[in-house]
């Protein structure tokens, strides 16, 4: 068995479902090409803990839900799913956990977000954040003070090395370019991450945490987010925000919860059925009636 199960992977499936007709070889230009097409195609969603359902990780199962059943997913769902497309396609890379901070202090963080690192032949390494929700559109290079812009999206990556009883230990930090409340343009801390490799299995544990535990924010509130080149749109709760490549709120408000099936499919792309859609509302209906985007990631 592949380790990714990639077997299983219906291939032509998902390129079809994320649009991708372009080459397929093992190279930095294919992997940028399919980061973006799949980045822009499938949205981020807890909706399976709102339904109180567990969230599968076995390759045919996400296939079923994010493909078949057109929804979304999180970051292991994501990360999985990309990560048997590039088992299948030949690539060299290895599974990665991060911290998610957002200026907060990483220490205080678990470190369940799911990333992977891509190394090509001349030795150069890329980080694929394919389930965060908002970008980056296309993976960024391995490197210090490196500082990208993607469709107007600004990201860098800093290291921070120190010695501890082991040895030096390296710390790679994702920041992404938002902007302060009066709109002046701000650097934040996104997720702290390190090189040190994890396997399927780990990816597994983080994920039962993120879907069971009351002290995950995904236990607490429905999230769901879909981006674009140009925008990236939020369900945080009862909230709905759009926000520009350069961090600017472009709108805002709260949402009635009879609204949300509508703003699902018009905006999201994610069309429940109907008992769904009655037991989404149900669980909606429990929400405390106040703004929940500030709860925090």
């Amino acid at each position: 068995m592949a380790t990714w199960e990639s077997e299983d992977l219906d291939l032509d499936g998902l390129l079809t479902h994320i649009g991708y007709r372009g080459d397929l070889s093992p190279t930095p230009e294919t992997l940028a090409a399919l980061h973006r097409a799949y980045t822009t195609s499938i949205p981020f969603e807890n909706l399976e803990i709102m339904l109180d359902r567990p969230v599968l990780l076995d390759v045919k199962s996400l296939q079923d839900k994010l493909i078949r059943h057109r929804r979304g997913g999180y970051c292991f769902e994501h990360a999985t799913l990309f990560a048997a497309m590039l088992e299948a396609l030949g690539f060299r890379f290895s599974a990665v956990l991060g911290r998610v901070t957002m200026g907060g202090d990483a220490a205080r963080r678990p470190a369940t977000h799911a990333l992977l690192v891509v190394e090509f032949d001349d030795g150069r390494r890329v980080l694929c954040d394919v389930g965060f929700g908002r970008g980056p559109l296309e993976p960024i290079p391995v490197e210090d003070g490196v500082e990208v812009v993607q469709d107007g999206w600004r990201l860098r990556l800093t290291r921070t090395s120190s010695e501890g009883p082991t040895g030096i230990h390296d710390e790679w930090t994702m920041w992404q370019q938002q902007a302060d409340p009066d709109g002046t343009p701000a650097w934040v801390d996104r997720h702290v991450w390190t090189l040190e490799p994890v396997h399927p299995i780990d990816f597994a544990v983080g994920n039962h945490y993120v879907s069971t535990s009351s002290r995950s924010p995904f236990t607490m509130r429905p999230f769901v987010q879909r981006f674009h080149a140009d925008r990236q749109d939020t369900l945080d709760g009862r909230t709905w925000t759009t926000v520009a490549p350069d961090g600017r709120v472009l709108a805002q408000r709260d949402v009635e919860i009879g609204e949300i099936p509508r703003l699902l499919a018009d905006v999201f792309d994610i069309e429940l059925g109907a008992p769904d859609t009655a037991a989404l509302l149900e669980s909606l209906s429990r929400l405390p009636a106040m703004r929940v985007d500030a709860v925090a990631r």
